[in-house]
């Protein structure tokens, strides 16, 4: 039986339908479920689901956030590139500091080696079909229970010789899902071939190194006198708060550091590696290969440059060294009362 045909005059202004159809694979068993009529334009799911986005306490027991400001002004800088609105500054700290202290129960006891990992996403949710900003956004802070997402053993990374993750003049900086999807095919064919880790280089010359597939890249030169730490300063490369970071740790004790295109062909002359991100922290690479020049470049795993960079930056983010910088951030209402006018719905 066919349903009613809605008065023709109307639909212009119709922002609804009756409903949609929805199918779900499930990778476990490969396999399609049936087709479902559901009687609502909206869909539920995970707030962590991919398809929307791509704390630590102190030896006294207080949560404190690692760089929230820092995490702002990356996801302004990423919503300019996909026509979103910014997020004020003091909207964005309110709203991760609820979500932290709600959660607090699950953030791990400052002798374990892991933390309370801090997703927001901001995605247009109002109905638009054409292709301009909808009337509607939501942004959204999730947190969830975190162990270093590599681990903490050296990796090893292959070059993408077939893949260009970012375009020279395109939105490579920008934290936005369309830069990470794309990838997994290839991560996973490499993974298959032994390798942990893709390493990008520049779309236009492949010849400078921009990332690894999940963080960004540093390299470390050492002579027994002094030590280098070589980032890329690629425009198209993700603004990696963990490797600004390390950056400024290394500064502080005493490294060289430079941010500059970083050729290729100077991997052999890194005595370290290493990969950092948020989700996995710092890193040790153990080995970058290139299909191209059927060559192993070999680095010191877990080597005693890593292991003072490692220590001094999880010790500020731990809150058992010094935060000379001002980074840690202490969730303002403690852990007896809740922020003002907080309720949870």
């Amino acid at each position: 039986m066919a349903a009613p045909r809605a008065g023709y005059g109307t639909l212009s202004s119709i922002r609804f339908m009756d409903g949609h159809v929805e199918c779900v694979f499930n990778t476990p068993s490969g396999q399609w479920s049936e087709p479902k009529f559901i009687k609502s334009p909206f869909i539920t799911m995970h707030g962590l689901a991919p398809g929307l986005h791509y704390a630590c306490r102190n030896p006294e027991g207080e949560i404190q956030i690692f760089r929230p400001q820092a995490s702002a002004a990356r996801i302004n800088h990423s919503s300019s590139f996909v026509s979103m609105p910014e997020i004020p500054e003091q909207l964005f700290m309110q709203c991760v500091e609820t979500a932290v202290f709600m959660n607090s129960q699950y953030s791990c006891p400052h002798d374990v080696d892991g933390s309370l990992y801090i997703r927001p996403a901001l995605f247009g949710s109002s109905c638009q079909i054409g292709l301009d900003p909808p009337d509607e956004f939501t942004f959204v802070v999730y947190v969830q229970h975190h162990i270093a997402f590599h681990g903490r053993g050296a990796l090893k990374a292959t070059i993408a010789e077939d893949f260009d993750r970012a375009a020279t003049r395109g939105t490579g900086s920008a934290k936005v899902g369309g830069n990470y999807a794309p990838v997994i095919k290839w991560t996973r064919a490499a993974q298959k071939e032994g390798f942990h880790l893709l390493l990008h280089v520049d779309s236009k010359t492949q010849t400078e190194i921009e990332e690894f597939s999940t963080s960004g890249f540093i390299g470390i030169r050492s002579d027994g006198h002094a030590t280098t730490m070589v980032l890329s300063s690629s425009n198209v490369i993700i603004n990696s708060i963990t490797v600004d970071s390390a950056s400024k740790v290394a500064d502080s004790l005493g490294w060289i550091v430079e941010k500059r295109a970083v050729k290729l062909t100077e991997l052999e002359t890194f005595s370290e590696v290493i990969a950092a991100g948020t989700a996995a922290g710092l890193v040790p690479i153990q080995s970058v290969y290139s299909k191209s020049m059927d060559r192993t470049f070999d680095f010191a795993s877990a080597g005693p440059r890593y292991a003072e960079l490692w220590d001094k930056f999880r010790g500020i983010q731990k809150g058992t060294v010094e935060d000379k910088f001002g980074w840690c951030w202490k969730l303002s209402s403690g852990n007896d009362s809740s922020p003002d006018g907080l309720q949870a719905v």
